[in-house]
């Protein structure tokens, strides 16, 4: 089995090169990333040791370069993480979101049909439903709610989705979709929220909570969605979506408290800043038809934000080097 993983220098991407190559020692693993600034070749560097791995620099919008990987080594999976995903960055730079997200998947679709690979997972964002209210606890995203997107990051992958599902009915490519909640751990870019609170915090530097923190997440530990990705692939029905949530809901400033918390780091650190355009509410994820497949969530929010943190401590050398700007010099 060859499998292409597309963004795998990025945050969930890597964690699922290192779940494969544990769980499937067999497998050939083939890396495509741009390296663009979330992306990172220092955090692969262990899987760069492994005879198992690949690792190849090239856009998924780039078709000439596309085609040459498919020619040449034939996956038989393609799960596709590349996505441009910081709504901030969205609001004020559309334009790459919609290459990445939108023309990049049509290139891939375009050459799992050419080279006839079996398999192509696309990996998706809760965030394409739109917010739910803050007073309706009861309401939940299913697979059929509609999409409703409020950001320029959103609305591109809504729209590779739905070329994704366009694919299966128009040509039949085998095609699954999941949609997650907010994903925390191992090497998270210090932009998002809980790696940039918590290395924030170390260096007693302001932590900038947007309007008055109550917007409301559904957190679900990386390596939770990881073993989601693999038992839709291996059990899921062809051309379905599937929503992966862990039913940790919290709300921002309480994420923020608990960190400084746990760092022992005051309250007065938090620095409440204006509002994001468009901000969502509230996200809030129904799993109900992944759980029938034989899956749940295995990690806590209140065990994984303690191994998230313990994990930034006792790595500062890989997000130092981030904010230093010193990871991209090898690029």
């Amino acid at each position: 089995m060859t499998v292409l993983i597309t963004g795998g220098a990025g945050f969930i991407g890597s964690n699922f090169v290192y779940y494969m190559l544990e769980k499937y020692p067999s497998y050939k693993l083939l890396c495509l990333d741009a390296l663009t600034y979330a992306g990172n070749l220092e955090t692969l560097e262990e899987a760069l040791k492994s005879p198992a791995f690949t690792f190849i620099k090239g856009d998924i919008s780039d078709r000439e370069a596309v085609y040459e990987i498919f020619e040449s080594h034939k996956p038989d999976l393609v799960v596709n993480f590349a996505a441009e995903s910081h709504v901030d960055r969205s609001i004020s730079d559309p334009g790459i979101f919609l290459k990445t997200n939108i023309t990049g998947t049509g290139v891939l679709l375009d050459a799992c049909l050419k080279y006839g690979t079996a398999r192509f997972h696309q990996v998706s964002t809760d965030e394409v439903y739109g917010d739910l209210p803050l007073d309706r606890p009861d309401l939940l995203f299913s697979e059929t709610t509609a999409i409703n997107t409020s950001s320029p990051y959103s609305a591109a992958k809504a729209s590779g989705d739905l070329l994704a599902l366009a694919y299966h009915r128009t040509y039949g490519l085998p095609i699954t979709i999941s949609r997650c909640s907010n994903n925390y751990g191992p090497y998270h870019f210090p932009e998002k929220l809980i790696p940039l609170m918590i290395t924030n915090a170390l260096k007693d530097k302001p932590l900038p909570v947007y309007g008055n923190g109550e917007n409301v997440r559904d957190w679900l530990y990386v390596k939770d969605h990881c073993s989601a990705i693999d038992m839709i692939i291996s059990k899921g029905i062809i051309g379905e979506i599937y929503n992966i949530g862990g039913h940790n809901e919290y709300k921002n400033i309480d994420v923020v408290k608990i960190i400084l918390k746990t760092l022992n780091k005051p309250e007065s650190l938090i620095k409440y800043v204006t509002d994001r355009a468009g901000h969502d509410l509230r996200y809030a994820i129904d799993p109900k038809k992944i759980n029938k497949l034989g899956w749940q969530p295995t990690v806590s929010f209140e065990t994984g934000i303690i191994k998230t943190i313990d994990w930034y401590v006792n790595n500062e050398n890989w997000w130092g080097r981030i904010l230093s700007g010193e990871y991209r010099r090898n690029d």
